[in-house]
């Protein structure tokens, strides 16, 4: 079986190695050594000045929102990963779906303006598929309006664009450290800010809102442990190789697969250095889609459509607001296999039966 995703692992004994500073402490939560290590490498690695390890990438969503006391309306995305849409939604704010960029698949920053109302208080936009949002277009829209603006950028890790971490924009920006991401820490993820109140908030925030015993605000728990940690300090050293090998095996497929007139891709812009997170298609209809989905299965091949569907149509959500381009786009894009440990020879094969199939 060729998943869709094969999550990359250090050496065992690397991480026993790793995780044995903290076995021998018995300090293994609560914001131990290991934790402690890791926020400063990945603030060196990511070139940002305020950035919290968490137990996951939604939760950092939820802080976010609430961080920046937002209640009313956000300006979101309708292609993104669902967790976009429930942190909103779990706060109790509404979103408010602007369809995207035909090109980058990207909430289309020239359709922001004329969803804003009296109520809107933020945007949250999505760096899809690690592909930069017009961050540019959407500061200056946000300062006119005087908006919040948070960016989930769970695929963005190591991905930089006009010489900084795409982690770097927005009030707010937040990653995963999901399994199935490029860097990961089995679960996790972070929230990074370069202002010095807020992310003193998020740090309470992340703690049930208490120092010791001293109790300054609201809070959870999104802390994180040094078992997750320790398998981050192991991957970290690694990454630009992880980075170098999905770029091999995503050129590979543009080998085989770009030329053939069914199927396009997403653009990226110009300025930006990517990281190759995953390898997505565009087929011309859904009907294609479904019939090369079912062709890979037969061969013991998993593909996910990714994202399936356009968010506003979820069916929990109160109003249904019309998203032309992303609901078109959600039934024609598969995700192919794409991994540290996939060979050319698989690429081969997946092609292959994607261009008979087609």
């Amino acid at each position: 079986m060729i998943n869709v995703t094969k999550t990359y692992l250090p050496s065992f004994d690397l991480y026993t190695q790793t995780l044995k500073k903290a076995w021998d402490s018995a300090w293994i939560t609560n914001n131990g050594a290991l934790v402690q290590e890791l926020e400063t490498a990945l603030k060196q690695y990511l070139e940002t000045e305020h950035l919290l390890f968490t137990n996951n990438g939604t939760v950092v969503l939820q802080m976010a929102l609430k961080a920046l006391n937002i209640t009313k309306e956000v300006i979101t995305t309708p292609f993104s990963y669902v967790a976009t849409t429930n942190a909103i939604v779990w706060e109790n704010a509404t979103p408010i779906f602007v369809d995207i960029n035909p090109n980058t698949f990207c909430i289309d920053a020239d359709k922001i303006e004329a969803s804003i109302t009296e109520n809107t208080e933020a945007i949250l936009a999505t760096h899809v598929y690690g592909i930069p949002c017009d961050v540019e277009k959407i500061e200056a829209i946000a300062q006119k309006h005087n908006l919040k603006v948070i960016y989930d950028a769970a695929h963005t890790f190591g991905c930089i664009y006009k010489g900084k971490s795409l982690l770097n924009y927005g009030d707010i920006s937040t990653c995963s450290f999901h399994a199935t991401k490029i860097f990961h820490t089995v679960e996790g993820g972070c929230i990074v800010t370069n202002d010095v109140d807020l992310a003193h908030k998020l740090m309470l925030y992340r703690q049930f809102g208490h120092i010791n015993d001293d109790y300054y605000s609201v809070g959870i728990n999104a802390k994180s442990s040094e078992f997750h940690a320790a398998m981050g300090l192991c991957i970290l050293p690694d990454i630009q190789m992880i980075i170098d090998r999905r770029k091999e095996i995503s050129e590979y497929y543009d080998s085989k697969l770009a030329q053939n007139k069914g199927i396009s891709f997403p653009i990226i812009p110009k300025d930006t250095i990517y990281n190759y997170p995953y390898y997505v298609v565009v087929f011309e209809s859904e009907s294609i889609l479904l019939k090369v989905k079912a062709a890979l299965q037969q061969n013991g091949i998993g593909a996910r459509r990714y994202f399936y569907p356009s968010l506003n149509q979820l069916p929990f959500l109160k109003e249904q607001q019309s998203c032309p381009i992303s609901e078109d786009l959600s039934r024609r894009v598969l995700s192919l296999p794409l991994s540290f440990e996939l060979t050319k020879e698989q690429v081969e094969l997946i092609s292959s039966i994607i261009l008979a199939a087609i």
